[in-house]
């Protein structure tokens, strides 16, 4: 098969494609594979972009991705990027060990020696004495749950240029909505958006990046939601990019709790969402 039938980016390895099992060793590819590089492939053309704003030199661009899992977007982000560039680090954060192992010993062979991984949670990461005071790019593509919550809590603590998030399973929240059912009830006709257990599920997700979008607005970020892919690809498609601007919102901080407050979700404001 033929590269322009493949559809690769210009530069890419097709030996990559090959150790990541994306390509058959013939250099074939069936359509789940297909599917999953033409998500990895969009979310490479936004991170991409922020990379180029990045002032080159001592050690940067940095980047580190939350729930690397097999690591696919940082391989092809250091092929495709990093490693033309010949400087910056990449640091693949993922809990399952076997994964890491894996990881590290595919970027050994694949002599790309500026990418690190590390089995820790995201929460763990931002104390971690391996990674850098200032990371320039945080990536979470479907880190579980409040691991997004707590990529973004890493990206405030590393002074983080950019943020992109990929939320996926957000379930806090919900369940604080399903506790306080029966008082929202007799509080407000609004709980009608989620007195019905499917409705209560899609509310959390939705009430959830609202509330991470204008936290990001409070802490000095410039926040922009978008779809990754078409919804025909995933489910789990809301691409939220954060570019620091250091310029602290007021309102924002002030929706936010307003928000919390309607929702019966105070007790978050001093553990997720505190300002």
């Amino acid at each position: 098969m033929k590269r322009d039938e493949l559809d690769l980016r210009p530069g890419q390895s097709t030996e990559l494609l090959k150790e990541l099992h994306i390509l058959t060793r013939e250099g074939k590819i069936n359509q789940d594979s297909r599917r999953k590089l033409k998500q990895v492939y969009h979310l490479y053309q936004f991170i991409e972009k922020l990379l180029q704003e990045v002032p080159a030199g001592e050690g940067h661009p940095t980047l580190a991705d939350h729930g690397a899992g097999k690591s696919y977007l940082g391989f092809i982000l250091y092929d495709l990027f990093f490693k033309p560039l010949g400087q910056g680090h990449i640091y693949g954060i993922e809990t399952r060990a076997e994964l890491v192992e894996k990881s590290r010993a595919l970027a050994q062979r694949l002599g790309f020696d500026r990418m690190s991984f590390l089995d820790i949670s995201v929460a763990e990461a931002t104390e971690a004495k391996e990674l850098p005071a200032q990371i320039d790019v945080v990536t979470a593509l479907h880190a579980c749950d409040t691991a997004t919550d707590d990529a973004i809590a890493f990206g405030l603590r590393k002074d983080a240029r950019f943020m992109v998030l990929v939320p996926c399973c957000q379930a806090e929240v919900a369940g604080v909505l399903r506790e306080q059912k029966a008082l929202a009830l007799s509080r407000t006709p609004l709980s009608e958006l989620w007195r019905h257990p499917l409705h209560t599920r899609e509310m959390g997700s939705q009430i959830t990046n609202v509330l991470r979008c204008l936290y990001l607005e409070a802490m000095g970020y410039q926040v922009t939601v978008t779809e990754l892919v078409g919804w025909e690809h995933s489910m789990k498609n809301e691409l939220i990019l954060a570019r620091r601007t250091g310029q602290k919102k007021r309102s924002a901080a002030e929706r936010l709790h307003a928000i919390l407050a309607e929702f019966g979700l105070e007790s978050l404001s001093e553990t997720r969402f505190k300002t």
